[in-house]
C-alpha cells in the first residue's frame, strides 16, 4: 500500500514528500556553478554531458533560464576542472553561484 492510498496524499506519515529515490547520494558533496551562454535543452544537455564525465560525478542538473548547473560528485570538485569541461562544451563557467 502506498503513501497516498492511506492518507490521501503523496507524503509519507513521516513527512516525506518523494518516495525516498533520490539523484543525490549519501555522502555527496552538491555545488551549483554560473555558466553563461546556455539557451536551450540542447545547451544543457551539452554541459551536462561534459560534467558527467568528470570523474567522481553522480549527477548533473542544468538550467538554460537561470544558467545554473547542480553538480553531484563524491568530493569537491576543482573548479579548473569543471570549467574545462563547460569549455569543451562550448560556454563559460563564471564560478560557484552566489
Amino acid at each position: 500500500m502506498t503513501a497516498e492510498q492511506t492518507n490521501g496524499s503523496c507524503c509519507s506519515p513521516e513527512g516525506s514528500c518523494n518516495s525516498g529515490a533520490t539523484d543525490v547520494q549519501v555522502g555527496d558533496v552538491t555545488a551549483t556553478y554560473k555558466v553563461s551562454g546556455m539557451t536551450c535543452g540542447h545547451c544543457e544537455g551539452a554541459v551536462s554531458a561534459e560534467i558527467s564525465e568528470i570523474p567522481g560525478v553522480h549527477s548533473v542538473q542544468a538550467s538554460a533560464a537561470t544558467g545554473l548547473v547542480t553538480v553531484a560528485s563524491k568530493a569537491p570538485l576543482d573548479e579548473a576542472t569543471v570549467r574545462a569541461a563547460v569549455d569543451e562544451a562550448g560556454y563559460e563557467l563564471e564560478g560557484l553561484a552566489a
